[in-house]
C-alpha cells in the first residue's frame, strides 16, 4: 500500500507527463482514438482536457497544498464509480480523490469514454506500478464499500434507490450561468465563448444561460465570439443540432439572435438546448443576484466579474477547474476521508 507521500508524488508526476505531451504526436493519438468511440471527442477538445487536468488539478504546489488539508484516511475501502461521458476524461477527479485518498477504485466507465480516463490512469501507473491493485475496470460495481455517480436526473433517481444502504454521492444535471454587466472587455466575452462553446456545450460547467443588464449588446458579444465559427460548423453533430433548433424557433416564431452557429433566446429555464443559450434580462444587479439563489441547486458554476454573493470564476476559466472544485459543491475528499 502506497503512503500519502508516494500517492501525492505519483500524480504530480502524472501531471508533468500530461504537461510534456501538449501538442505531441502521442496527444494526437489519443484524441483520434478517442473520437473512435465519441464523435464528440475530438482530438482539440481532448488536448484541451488533458490539459485542463494537468494545470488545474496536478500541479505538484496546488495538489499538495489541497491533499494536506484532508487527513489520512482510516479505513481504505472499495469505491465504486460511475463515470460520465460527457466531456473527455470527465471521470478523472473522482479517481483522483479515490486513490490519492488511499482507496480502491471500482471504474464503471462510460461507453462515451472508454478510452480516455483508461489512458491516463495507465499512464499513472506506468509511473507508480504499486498504484495496479487499487485500479480496476469494471462493468458492475456491486462489490464496492461506497458509490459516487454521476447521471442525468433520471438516472439518479435509480441510483438513490440501488445505493441507498451504503455511503453515496448521487450528481444530476446542472448547467453553469455567466453574470454580465455589459462592462466586460472583448478578451473577457472571447473568455465566455470558451465557456460557452468548448466541449460543445454538453458538459455541466458550460455556460448555458446568461442574465444580461436590459439593452445588452448582443452584436458586440457576437463579434467576439467569430473565432469559435470553424470549429462550431465543422462538427456535424453539433451543426445539425444547431439547424434543428434554429428550424425550431423559426417553425414557432420564437424571437432570438443567430450567428450561424449559436442561437441566442429570451427564456426564464436555466437549461438550454444544445447549440442554444438562453439569456434573461435585468434592471438592477440584485435581480440577477436573486435569479441566481433561486437556482442554486441546478447550476454548477457561477461565470463573470467577483461581486458579494455573485460570480466566482472569471470568465473563460469555467473549462479549467481547479482540483478543489467539487462537482455539485460536494466535498469528495471529505466524504471519502470519513468512510
Amino acid at each position: 500500500m502506497l503512503n500519502k507521500t508516494a500517492r501525492f508524488q505519483a500524480f504530480a508526476s502524472l501531471g508533468h507527463e500530461l504537461t510534456k505531451l501538449k501538442n505531441s504526436e502521442e496527444l494526437g493519438e489519443w484524441g483520434y482514438r478517442s473520437q473512435s468511440f465519441n464523435s464528440w471527442f475530438t482530438p482539440e477538445n481532448v488536448a484541451h482536457a488533458v490539459g485542463a487536468i494537468a494545470s488545474g488539478m496536478l500541479d505538484p504546489d496546488r495538489l499538495k497544498a489541497w491533499l494536506d488539508r484532508y487527513p489520512e484516511a482510516s479505513s481504505p475501502a472499495k469505491i465504486g464509480v460511475i463515470m460520465a461521458g460527457n466531456i473527455p476524461a470527465a471521470g478523472f477527479h473522482d479517481a483522483l480523490c479515490v486513490l490519492i485518498s488511499g482507496h480502491t477504485l471500482l471504474a464503471k466507465l462510460s461507453s462515451g469514454d472508454a478510452f480516455l480516463t483508461r489512458k491516463i490512469l495507465e499512464t499513472l501507473t506506468g509511473i507508480e506500478p504499486r498504484f495496479k491493485p487499487q485500479i480496476h475496470f469494471v462493468e458492475r460495481v456491486n462489490e464496492a464499500d461506497a458509490y459516487i455517480a454521476t447521471g442525468s436526473n433520471n438516472s439518479a433517481r435509480y441510483f438513490e434507490y440501488y445505493f441507498a444502504k451504503k455511503p453515496h454521492i448521487i450528481r444530476k444535471n446542472r448547467v453553469s450561468v455567466a453574470l454580465l454587466t455589459g462592462k466586460e472587455t472583448d478578451e473577457e466575452l472571447k473568455g465566455l465563448g470558451e465557456d460557452m462553446l468548448r466541449y460543445y456545450g454538453l458538459g455541466c460547467r458550460n455556460v448555458a444561460k446568461l442574465l444580461v443588464p436590459e439593452g445588452y449588446d448582443f452584436d458586440r458579444l457576437y463579434t467576439n465570439l467569430s473565432g469559435f465559427s470553424s470549429y462550431c460548423l465543422h462538427h456535424h453533430k453539433y451543426f445539425n443540432n444547431y439547424e434543428y433548433n434554429k428550424s425550431i424557433a423559426l417553425i414557432n416564431g420564437v424571437p432570438h439572435y443567430d450567428n450561424g452557429f449559436l442561437l441566442l433566446e429570451a427564456n426564464p429555464a436555466i437549461v438550454s438546448p444544445l447549440s442554444v443559450v438562453y439569456y434573461q434580462t435585468y434592471r438592477e444587479l440584485p435581480e440577477a443576484l436573486d435569479y441566481i439563489r433561486s437556482h442554486r441547486d441546478q447550476i454548477q458554476c457561477i461565470t463573470g466579474p467577483a461581486m458579494p454573493g455573485g460570480p466566482t470564476v472569471p470568465f473563460g476559466q469555467a473549462q479549467h477547474p481547479a482540483v478543489d472544485d467539487y462537482a455539485d459543491g460536494v466535498d469528495t475528499m471529505a466524504f471519502l476521508g470519513n468512510l
